[in-house]
Order: C-alpha cells, then sequence, then structure tokens
C-alpha cells in the first residue's frame, strides 16, 4: 500500500513548522547572548581581546545571510540577519574605538 501524500504533506509542514520556530528562537538566544559583550565594551569601555577581524568576519556573513534572504524573500532568514548586522556593528565600531 502507498504512503498517502496528505498525511506524509502534513507531517513535513508539521516539521518545517517546529524548525523554523526553532531556528528562530536560536536567532533570538544567540542575539542575546551577544548583548553582554557589547555592554562589556560600550560601558566598561573594555574591547581587550575582541577581534574586529573575527566580527568582520560574522558581519560579512550577516550581510550575505540578509542578501540571500532578500532574493528568497524569507523574512526568517532576513530579519535575524538585520539584527546580527546591527551587533556585529555595535561590537566592531566599540572594539576599534576602546580597543
Amino acid at each position: 500500500m502507498a504512503p498517502d501524500p496528505t498525511t506524509l504533506a502534513a507531517r513535513e509542514s508539521r516539521s518545517d513548522t517546529l524548525l523554523r520556530r526553532a531556528l528562530g528562537g536560536m536567532s533570538i538566544f544567540t542575539m542575546l547572548m551577544t548583548i553582554p559583550q557589547i555592554f562589556t565594551i560600550w560601558v566598561g569601555h573594555q574591547a581587550a581581546g575582541v577581534s574586529v577581524l573575527s566580527w568582520g568576519a560574522y558581519l560579512a556573513s550577516a550581510l550575505l545571510w540578509l542578501w540571500f534572504g532578500l532574493r528568497q524573500q524569507d523574512k526568517n532568514i532576513a530579519w535575524p540577519c538585520v539584527g546580527w548586522i546591527v551587533l556585529d556593528a555595535a561590537v566592531i565600531v566599540g572594539a576599534l574605538i576602546y580597543g
């Protein structure tokens, strides 16, 4: 007996929804985990050990992902990239000022 395509489609749809929610939650979580780094740099004026090269690579990656998300018209890719661009830039600028 062949599998019922409607049941398979429903299962894949639930799986996609769960994955998108997990990815969205992880995006928010990882951005929140970056805030202490920004706080240390901007409030504590301490950027020792912060690699502008590494954070520049993260920024370049976020810009590429944003471009991809916009081309795919996928807000689940594009919106987190906007957040990462802001956070990465805050770290880089702070590291350049206080480093």
